[in-house]
């Protein structure tokens, strides 16, 4: 696993490693409004985890997953950590947050 100094460093090593498609938490799955395209929890894997503290609070903590689709796309998802993470169903949840994240 890397160790990136901040979000952003992380998504542009990421990019260059080809996790080019930017999904978005809904409901009950991941979106990639790009691509028009919606990934449900059997239809990914989470290959790597990044956690990044805000300078502020707890509350600006955040969390980068990279991912590749059962079809082989790869992109990231940026989401809030704890109180701030987003607003996903429970078995999207537990899939995402269920990594080991570290600190």
């Amino acid at each position: 696993m890397r160790n990136y100094e901040s979000l952003v460093d992380a998504l542009d090593d990421l990019r260059k490693r080809g996790y080019d498609a930017d999904f978005e938490p809904q409901s009950n799955c991941l979106y990639c409004n790009n691509l028009d395209l919606r990934l449900y929890e059997e239809e990914f894997q989470v290959d790597e985890v990044y956690r990044f503290e805000g300078d502020s609070s707890a509350d600006d903590s955040s969390v980068v997953y990279a991912l590749t689709s059962t079809t082989g796309v790869r992109g990231t998802i940026v989401d809030g950590f704890g109180a701030s993470a987003g607003n996903i169903d429970f078995d999207m949840a537990r899939k995402l947050h269920g990594h080991s994240i570290p600190n």
